[in-house]
C-alpha cells in the first residue's frame, strides 16, 4: 500500500475507497472512488517499458477505439515503476455467455483496431514492430516459453511439440498485416454495456505485427465455447476489413498458445495458476496424440 500510497499523492486524489481489480497480471490495477464520488483507476505497470508502451498506445489509440482516457501520468521514483491515472469507462469485462449480438459488435472493435495503419512516428516510439520479421518473432516467443515448459511436461511431449512447432511454421502463409494487435485481446479486457462493447483495455503487450496472432484468444475463450460466435465475429469483422482464413492459421497459433502458456504459468507460479495449466496441458496432450494417431 505504501507504493500506492505514493502514486494517490502525486495524482493529488481525494480518495474515499480503494478496491483491487482482479485478473490482471502483468500491473497492478486500483479502482478508486473519490470524494466526489468520481470513478478513476490506477494502473501501476511492473515495469518501466509496459508502463510506456500502455502510455504511448492509449495516447496513439484514443481517437480511433473506445480506450480509456489517461488523466495523468508519472514516470514512477527508485520505489515506484511509475503510474497511469486512468477514467473509468461505464462497462463490465465480459464474465458470462456470449451471444451473437456481442459477437459481431466484438468483431467490429477488433477490426477497427487492426485497421488503424501503423506510421513512421509508430516506428519511432515505443511499440515494437515486429511484423517485417514476423516468423522469426513467433520463433523467439515460443523458444523462450520452451525453457520454462521443459521444466513441466513429460520430455516426450516437449519433443514432439518442438517438432509440431517446426513443421506447421513452416507452413503458414504470409502474414496479415502490418497492424496494431493487441496481443491479450480476451474477454477480461473486453467491457461491455447492454450488451455492446463499451471499451477495449490492458494495451501493455501491444505489438506492430500480424493480425492472425489476435484471434488465439478469442477462438479459446469465446468461438469454442459459444455456438455461433464465430461466424458472428466473422460478420462484424468483415464490415470493416477483410478477415484472413481463419482455419489455416488458427490450429497453429492455438497450439503456440497452449504451449506459451504452461511456459507462462511456470513463471507465474503453478500452484496459484493450476486450473489454466490443466487448461492447456489437456489441450497439447489432445492435440499431439491426435497427431501421432
Amino acid at each position: 500500500m505504501y507504493m500506492l500510497q505514493q502514486v494517490i499523492d502525486r495524482f493529488k486524489l481525494n480518495v474515499l475507497m480503494i478496491e483491487d481489480v482482479p485478473q490482471s497480471f502483468s500491473s497492478s490495477v486500483y479502482k478508486i472512488r473519490l470524494i466526489d464520488h468520481r470513478i478513476v483507476y490506477i494502473k501501476i505497470p511492473f515495469s518501466k517499458a509496459k508502463l510506456e508502451l500502455e502510455y504511448t498506445v492509449l495516447k496513439r489509440l484514443r481517437h480511433e477505439l473506445p480506450v480509456p482516457e489517461i488523466l495523468d501520468y508519472w514516470e514512477g521514483n527508485e520505489d515506484v515503476t511509475g503510474a497511469l491515472l486512468l477514467s473509468a469507462i461505464k462497462g463490465v469485462p465480459i464474465r458470462e455467455q456470449v451471444d451473437t449480438t456481442l459477437a459481431y459488435d466484438i468483431g467490429v472493435n477488433h477490426a477497427m483496431l487492426h485497421s488503424i495503419v501503423p506510421n513512421e512516428q509508430d516506428d519511432k516510439s515505443a511499440v515494437s514492430n515486429e511484423y517485417g520479421q514476423w516468423f522469426e518473432f513467433i520463433r523467439r516467443q515460443f523458444y523462450s516459453f520452451a525453457e520454462d515448459v521443459k521444466e513441466v511436461i513429460d520430455s516426450r511431449v516437449y519433443e514432439q511439440s518442438l517438432k509440431h512447432f517446426d513443421r506447421q511454421l513452416n507452413v503458414l502463409p504470409s502474414p496479415d498485416g502490418p497492424s496494431f494487435i493487441h496481443m491479450d485481446f480476451r474477454p477480461g479486457n473486453i467491457l461491455v454495456h447492454e450488451n455492446q462493447v463499451a471499451g477495449i483495455i490492458d494495451f501493455e503487450s501491444v505489438r506492430i505485427g500480424a493480425t492472425e496472432m489476435d484471434f488465439t484468444k478469442i477462438n479459446r475463450d469465446i468461438f469454442m465455447k459459444f455456438p455461433g460466435t464465430r461466424d458472428a465475429f466473422q460478420k462484424g469483422y468483415e464490415s470493416i476489413r477483410p478477415l484472413i482464413d481463419l482455419e489455416e492459421v488458427l490450429p497453429f497459433y492455438r497450439f503456440a498458445d497452449a504451449f506459451n502458456s504452461i511456459g507462462w504459468c511456470k513463471r507465474r507460479g503453478i500452484e496459484k495458476h493450476q486450473p489454466f495449466l490443466q487448461e492447456n496441458l489437456t489441450y497439447l496432450n489432445g492435440l499431439l496424440n491426435r497427431h501421432d494417431s
